[in-house]
């Protein structure tokens, strides 16, 4: 499998209770590697597709460092070296006293300048998927970049699918703007917000439903509450969410989509697919950071 998205150093810090403006907040603080697309990279190779590649943009700075977290965790690392962009950087404030729900601040650096110039046709070879993080479509080379990969995608028979990434930058950039963006996607994997943000639909099932007309698979994913499956304007399955005491639910969705698609990947129908999601969902929000445990060598 080819995932193309975004590489970042994730800043995570955890507080109790409401920031306290004008003084100090006591935290716990880590830097951890990050990046919607690596992420899910990650958790796919954790979830046991046999060969997962990345191809992400990176400053220098940080470049050595992620090439050897990536590789640890079974990923090929193929990485542009960004001439004048800094590595992207997250920060995550993550609120211990509710759920662990986070906010995040973000300097997307060089990850949001993926170019076409970034792309060969080369990278498909063997591959059994593309994946691309809707965090691409979000910078005006990152979308010229998304044309060319997904025609170069269709031409060889290769599925595409595509994680909407950002309820926030997903407003921003415009629902009928995005809509258009992601012609030749076959699996669109939104959160429960922005399946509602795409359709103007207040329920997360009726916004299934009708993404469903557009994409010939759209997985919705809701969190604690599961995921909803949906084919041509139904949804036909709602899969349950796994118990879990959050800790940090930074990447959670991004596990869930790395953990599907190598389901997928692997031979395994939607819905089984979509309860694997759930699983490595549950586990991820039980560690600190978007990454999988590392396994034994």
């Amino acid at each position: 499998m080819l995932v193309v998205g975004d590489v970042v150093t994730d800043v995570v810090a955890r507080h109790r209770g409401p920031l306290a403006p004008g003084t100090d907040t006591a935290a716990a603080i880590l830097l951890v590697p990050g990046g919607a697309g690596a992420n899910v990279a990650c958790w796919a190779a954790h979830h046991g597709c046999p060969r997962v590649m990345l191809l992400g943009r990176v400053g220098a700075d940080a470049a050595a460092w992620h090439e050897r977290e990536l590789i640890a965790s079974g990923v090929l690392p193929r990485l542009v070296v960004d001439p004048c962009a800094p590595t992207g950087t997250v920060v995550a404030l993550v609120d211990d006293a509710a759920a662990a729900e986070r906010t995040f601040l973000t300097d997307s650096g060089a990850s949001l300048r993926l170019e076409p110039g970034d792309w060969s046709d080369g990278l498909l070879d063997g591959a059994a998927r593309l994946h691309l993080s809707g965090y691409l479509l979000f910078s005006r080379p990152g979308r010229a970049f998304v044309a060319v990969a997904v025609a170069a995608a269709r031409a060889r028979g290769v599925p595409v699918s595509l994680d909407p990434a950002s309820a926030g930058f997903l407003a921003s950039l415009g629902v009928d703007r995005f809509l258009a963006l992601t012609g030749g996607v076959d699996v669109l994997l939104p959160s429960r917000d922005e399946a509602c943000l795409l359709t103007g639909l207040s329920d997360p099932a009726d916004a299934a439903a009708e993404l469903s007309r557009r994409f010939p698979l759209v997985v919705v994913k809701h969190g604690r509450d599961g995921a909803l499956v949906a084919r041509s304007g139904a949804v036909r399955a709602r899969v349950r969410g796994r118990p879990a005491v959050p800790l940090d639910t930074t990447g959670a969705g991004d596990a869930f989509t790395g953990a599907f698609l190598a389901a997928l990947v692997g031979g395994a129908g939607p819905e089984a697919a979509a309860a694997a999601g759930c699983g490595a969902g549950a586990l991820a929000v039980t560690r600190v950071g978007g990454r999988p445990p590392r396994r034994a060598p």
